[in-house]
């Protein structure tokens, strides 16, 4: 049998066969031709397009973040940190993208709080822990490095009783911080929260107590460099899942060389529980932290905030918790001024105790204050001993005078007129 070959007239292309791609007029082929390749072209030039706008994008993106670490004291904290080798081990530079993985976007429905400084939102990191970011404000230059400051000082900082940071990040607008996730709230909520169920018994509060002057205790003795807190208050209190204390909040805190005996600053810190002195020398010294420190142990007696903003209560005397438990304590009633969730239960020589060692940490006489770490061994004696009140006899007598008093008066007031005129 012969074969046969199929071809194409002139002017036609393909393989001539009806079963195959038969024949196709010349101009169709290029007209097909071409579009495939226009096609194609336009899809590589806006692969092409796409791929540049990522690489453009993520450039501009790492610019900004470069200059947001920049400005959000970035180059102060490398300072710090090439100056103390041990922060880096300790905490971790977070980024942008897993703290906003963590908080959902920093999403309304995370807030845990709003304060004066920033928002912090509860998150939860991709090892699935349970943290708290703290999210600042708008800030400028002199908040920038009490950022870094707080950032330094917490690095410092191993303690069971003290907040601990895990890390930080710069790279977004504005600085942001991460903490461990401490879930009952602040002191001052369960003291003042009058609808709370929780039985707040004395031998919390004397434990709590106890927790937080060991915390001061470290931060003024067993840490590298002395840290002077500087914001002493039930509201930087924060309690764990066994109401244990952590001190939070070393915004304002400071570390001072070994032979320094104080600080020479502008007058920050909360009112109703500064030092009186500092009105006077413009000095923080440790005794200005056992002051505070005593307004907390008050608070803890009375269940009363320290400056009341009830406007029946128009007397500064009545207006300040100090001066009223001063009179108390002169008076010999504490009894009266007791809080009365406690003031039934059967330890009033434990109550007395404590009352005359905060009244001792009340002292004007910063120079005749205990230091935190014999009020420390104080209240832990008095918690585990069955003779309270000998305990505290055992500690020098540091009377209240009239002059004191006097004194004390003035300050309050002052303290007071400056509340009323910035409510």
């Amino acid at each position: 049998m012969g074969g046969f070959y199929c071809a194409c007239p002139k002017g036609y292309h393909g393989d001539g066969r009806k079963g195959g791609r038969g024949c196709i007029r010349g101009s169709l082929a290029f007209k097909l031709l071409a579009g495939f390749l226009a096609g194609f072209g336009l899809f590589l030039i806006m692969a092409i397009s796409f791929w540049s706008y990522k690489i453009l994008k993520k450039r501009r993106s790492n610019k900004l973040k470069q200059a947001f670490f920049k400005r959000n004291g970035g180059l102060l904290l490398q300072q710090q940190v090439s100056a103390r080798d041990s922060i880096l081990d300790r905490m971790k530079v977070f980024t942008s993208k897993e703290l906003e993985r963590a908080t959902d976007k920093f999403n309304e429905s995370r807030i845990l709080g709003l304060g004066g400084r920033g928002t912090v939102y509860k998150g939860m990191l991709t090892d699935r822990r349970i943290v708290a970011v703290k999210k600042s404000k708008r800030v400028n230059e002199a908040q920038l490095v009490e950022f870094i400051n707080e950032v330094v000082i917490l690095s410092q900082i191993n303690h069971r009783n003290v907040v601990k940071l895990l890390g930080c990040c710069l790279e977004t607008e504005v600085p942001l911080l991460v903490y461990e996730f401490i879930p009952n709230g602040t002191l001052y909520e369960l003291i003042h929260d009058d609808t709370a169920d929780f039985p707040f018994s004395w031998d919390l509060r004397l434990r709590i107590a106890v927790e937080i002057a060991n915390a001061l205790a470290y931060l003024h003795y067993a840490t590298s460099i002395p840290i002077y807190h500087r914001d002493m208050k039930s509201n930087n209190i924060l309690l764990d899942e066994k109401y244990r204390a952590k001190l939070s909040n070393f915004v304002i805190s400071r570390s001072v060389a070994i032979d320094q005996t104080h600080l020479t600053t502008e007058v920050k810190g909360t009112f109703g529980y500064l030092d009186p002195e500092y009105f006077h020398t413009w000095k923080f010294t440790e005794k200005s932290d056992v002051y505070s420190f005593g307004v907390v142990l008050v608070e803890l007696l009375t269940g009363e905030k320290p400056i009341s903003n009830s406007v029946t209560e128009k007397e500064d005397e009545e207006r300040s918790l100090i001066m009223r438990f001063l009179m108390t304590m002169k008076e010999n009633s504490l009894k009266t001024i007791l809080d009365p969730r406690i003031a039934e239960q059967d330890v009033k020589e434990e109550h007395l105790a404590v009352a005359n060692l905060a009244k001792r940490c009340l002292n004007l006489n910063g120079r005749k204050r205990p230091t935190i770490r014999e009020v420390a061994m104080a209240l832990e004696s008095i918690r585990t001993s069955d003779n309270p009140l000998s305990v505290e006899s055992k500690m020098q007598d540091l009377s209240y005078s009239e002059t004191d008093s006097f004194v004390l008066n003035r300050v309050e007031r002052a303290s007071s007129s400056w509340i009323l005129s910035n409510d």
